[in-house]
């Protein structure tokens, strides 16, 4: 069953958790984990999140991090 979309509120922290696949592994080297780490400030520089914290496990992901606008 899918999940409800999340709700979409500028300047409300959310906690976000994304897995592997049938939690497989995401991360294989340390190597993955920075290049990870690259790509996600790019991307919450681009669209405008605040990344307040993250942990990045062997199979997944938590991220707390606040949109400043909605779509963001």
């Amino acid at each position: 069953m899918p999940r409800h979309p999340r709700i979409d509120l500028p300047h409300i922290a959310q906690h976000v958790v994304q897995r592997g696949n049938n939690r497989r592994p995401c991360f294989f080297q340390d190597v993955d984990y920075l290049r990870y780490l690259s790509e996600l400030r790019e991307l919450a520089s681009r669209v405008g999140c605040a990344i307040h914290a993250y942990v990045l496990m062997t199979n997944h992901v938590h991220l707390l991090l606040t949109p400043l606008q909605a779509g963001s």
